[in-house]
C-alpha cells in the first residue's frame, strides 16, 4: 500500500482506532477470564481442553474440584487453575535448589 505524505493523517487515525478496539476487546477477555466464575462439564472441559468423558472420570475418582448442585456439576475457573498447577514437575533446576535449601536448613538447626 503507498501512502502520501497528505494520507498519513488519515491513516494514523485508523490505526489509533484500531488499537483502541483491539485493547477495548483485549480488556474484556482479561476481565472473563480472570473472574471465578462458574462452569459446567462442558466449559471445564473446554477449559481444560480435554474430552467430557475424561472430566466425568476425574469426577467420578474425585480428582477434580467440583460442586454438584441436584445432578448438575460446576467447576470454578480458579480451583481448576489451581488443580492444574498443583500437578505441574518441577525442572531439576527447582529441585536441586529445594534440596540445597533443605540442606541449608539442616545445617542452621545443628
Amino acid at each position: 500500500m503507498n501512502l502520501s505524505f497528505n494520507d498519513l493523517p488519515t491513516a494514523v487515525e485508523g490505526l489509533y482506532s484500531k488499537l483502541e478496539s483491539i485493547e477495548k476487546l483485549l480488556a474484556q477477555k482479561n476481565e472473563s477470564f480472570n473472574s471465578d466464575e462458574l462452569l459446567t462439564v462442558e466449559g471445564a472441559a473446554s477449559f481444560l481442553s480435554l474430552a467430557k468423558p475424561t472430566i466425568y472420570g476425574y469426577v467420578h475418582r474425585c480428582e477434580i474440584p467440583f460442586m454438584k448442585k441436584g445432578k448438575k456439576l460446576y467447576f470454578s475457573r480458579e480451583d481448576l487453575m489451581g488443580w492444574m498447577e498443583s500437578s505441574k514437575v518441577q525442572t531439576s533446576t527447582e529441585v536441586k535448589e529445594r534440596a540445597k535449601q533443605g540442606l541449608i536448613d539442616v545445617q542452621k538447626k545443628s
